[in-house]
């Protein structure tokens, strides 16, 4: 939440936007799932070649994406507000895909946290601005993160099971979805213990439905369409992360403020929806205010481009389209708004985060509460 003196006007221009609709969030995610899985069929039965199984497999990427993203959401919606969503999610997309919800959970929330953000500890920021070598190998990459996934679980994780010694480090450096790789995950035995289970329970499930398929003789094709589905999915959540920010940051904490203007919305006309879909084109905004459900950001955003002062911080984080946002980000053009002394300015909810140290669900400000209600804890 931002720390300016716009702070207590836009509290309440969105206070009624923070409670998560039940069956906007259901509808959503069967919807998304029962879309993105019939597609996938069909791409797999449909003739190699043929424009109908690249019409397939393009609805299958959207939707697969789509459902993906709902992970965000899940990270940041309090445990008991939206009961049996996250193992449906795990059910319909996270198992499937490799990358059940523990993967994010409990890593995101390092990237709000101001005494991490935009430092080593946070998981999904690194320096790109003005490094269009870096921004273009960052993209290349992703095509490989389903090879990354496959030996993360069928290599890495039985092989900690035979040498107890190296679980703690899967653990550590390979259990958390992020694109930092100086990132390591703080890890308990607790924790440990629900990553172990989790990963029984997701490689078992593989392996029964590769019997399956290996029994009806199309085990190779299903596998190579997951690649190239799960691939198209990477590559376009990788572009839409270099359009999240501004990636300035030096690698030390900055304040609220700071962070706010580091990052980027852009609403968009309805193609937006395509690559930045469940609120995720409102990433400033998010940053903003993280307890937002992602069905009210849209709401909120118009509430606070109406209602708040043409100086407003807040105005510098909009963008015109994702082409100008990485535009910029290849040259490493800073704009004038940067050098805005608001910015640079320390606030008491600041001091008390950049003193912590520590994720922010676990030292969460007094002043906070309100605002980040609905994050995990």
């Amino acid at each position: 939440m931002l720390a300016s003196p716009d702070a207590a006007q836009a509290r309440d221009l969105v206070r009624d936007l923070h409670i998560p609709d039940a069956r906007i969030y259901w509808t959503d995610l069967l919807v998304t799932g029962s879309i993105g899985w019939l597609a996938f069929t069909a791409a797999v039965l449909f003739h190699t070649w043929s424009w109908q199984m690249f019409g397939a497999l393009f609805i299958c990427i959207c939707a697969f994406y789509r459902g993906l993203c709902f992970l965000h959401e899940i990270s940041h919606i309090r445990v008991g507000l939206l009961r049996g969503f996250e193992a449906a999610w795990n059910v319909i997309f996270g198992i499937p895909m490799l990358l059940p919800s523990f993967m994010y959970v409990g890593v995101h929330q390092y990237h709000h946290n101001l005494a991490t953000y935009g430092t080593n500890r946070d998981p999904e920021y690194l320096p790109f601005s003005g490094k269009p070598l870096m921004i273009t190998v960052f993209i290349l990459q992703s095509l490989l993160i389903p090879v990354f996934v496959l030996f993360r679980f069928f290599v890495l994780a039985p092989v900690s099971l035979l040498i107890p010694r190296f679980r703690r480090t899967l653990c550590v450096c390979f259990s958390s979805l992020c694109l930092n790789p100086k990132f390591r995950r703080d890890v308990t035995a607790e924790l440990a213990r629900d990553i172990r289970r989790r990963e029984i329970i997701t490689v078992l499930t593989w392996i029964a439905i590769s019997a399956v398929l290996v029994i009806n003789h199309v085990a190779w094709r299903c596998l190579l369409t997951w690649y190239v589905a799960f691939a198209g999915v990477a590559v376009i959540n990788t572009i839409r992360t270099l359009g999240a920010h501004r990636y300035t940051s030096d690698g030390t904490p900055i304040g609220r403020d700071a962070q706010l203007i580091d990052s980027i919305d852009t609403p968009g006309a309805v193609w937006t929806e395509l690559w930045a879909p469940v609120g995720l084109r409102y990433h400033a905004l998010h940053h903003y205010f993280p307890g937002i459900p992602y069905h009210n950001l849209n709401a909120a955003y118009g509430r606070l481009v109406a209602s708040l002062p043409a100086d407003s911080l807040y105005h510098y984080t909009l963008s015109p389209g994702l082409p100008h946002s990485l535009s910029s980000l290849y040259s490493g053009r800073a704009p004038e708004f940067l050098r805005d002394p608001r910015c640079f300015e320390s606030y008491p909810e600041d001091e008390y985060r950049l003193r912590s140290r520590q994720p922010a669900s676990s030292t969460e400000c007094p002043a906070d509460k309100a605002d980040s209600q609905l994050h995990r804890k």
